[in-house]
């Protein structure tokens, strides 16, 4: 049974990284669901170890970075296929390379250059591809976080970037909603075992303290994110608009957990 109702639609999938990526798991999954793949990716080296991944699908390179190419980008889609049913917006940046500094200490242009990759890009790309997405059941899911209203230090201003995109997606919902159907939702997942988060500062730390925190005991892992992308690309979703679905465990609600609270305690009694 095709429960998704996938099969045979296009999908975009960008920012696939590698096989720890959210991107990367939601394209397998799409795929296992029948649904026709388009990757891009950043730079030619990384499209020949993606393509290894994924051998006989599309991958394109595209840094999004410059607008020139989200247009190329755009049109090498248009090539291969008339009607796009659905986009995974996987790209973020920040560039940490003046490491760990207070955020009233953040360097204006790698903020600003944060907000242009990881944020702009998602206004860039659905107004690129607004031609080709399917006017009734087209969906758009961008990669956001849990909260943005958390102020994890080593985490810094890629927070108040991802609040931006958050918003984004709304004004991107309510624009397209003027002459199509097309959708704009976000998966905003808890820590994850992840290449990128790997390169956060202290980032190990806050993901165990983060696993301790869900009521589970187990951490999110990337293959239910990726799950929750699938299904917000799905016509099965399609009550589901400008939404931010978290996916955290139940991270959000466990703060006051009493092995956090006290250790000892949850020590003694195991």
């Amino acid at each position: 049974m095709d429960f998704l109702q996938l099969s045979g639609k296009w999908v975009l999938v960008t920012g696939i990284a590698n096989r720890k990526s959210v991107a990367f798991h939601s394209a397998r999954i799409l795929q296992e669901a029948g649904a026709n793949l388009i990757l891009s990716v950043r730079s030619e080296a990384r499209a020949e170890s993606v393509q290894k991944l994924f051998p006989d699908v599309p991958v394109l390179i595209c840094d999004f970075e410059h607008q020139d190419q989200i247009d190329l980008l755009a049109k090498r889609v248009g090539e291969l296929t008339a009607v796009l049913h659905g986009v995974v917006h996987s790209i973020a940046f920040a560039d940490y390379s003046a490491g760990w500094l207070p955020f009233h200490e953040t360097p204006r242009a790698a903020f600003l250059q944060a907000v242009d990759i990881s944020c702009f890009s998602l206004v860039a790309l659905s107004r690129a591809v607004q031609s080709l997405l399917d006017p009734e059941t087209g969906s758009v899911v961008t990669i956001s976080i849990s909260t943005t209203r958390m102020a994890a230090e080593n985490y810094g201003y890629m927070a108040p970037v991802k609040a931006a995109l958050d918003s984004s997606l709304c004004f991107l919902a309510k624009s397209f909603s003027k002459f199509s159907a097309v959708r704009f939702n976000a998966v905003c997942p808890g820590l994850l075992k992840t290449s990128a988060s790997a390169g956060i500062p202290g980032y190990v730390d806050s993901y165990l303290f983060a696993e301790k925190a869900t009521l589970r005991k187990a951490a999110v892992r990337t293959d239910e994110v990726a799950s929750t992308v699938a299904f917000l690309l799905s016509p099965r979703s399609s009550g589901i608009n400008s939404q931010g679905i978290v996916i955290d465990a139940g991270m959000g609600t466990n703060y006051f957990d009493d092995e956090l609270i006290s250790p000892e305690k949850g020590a003694d009694q195991q």
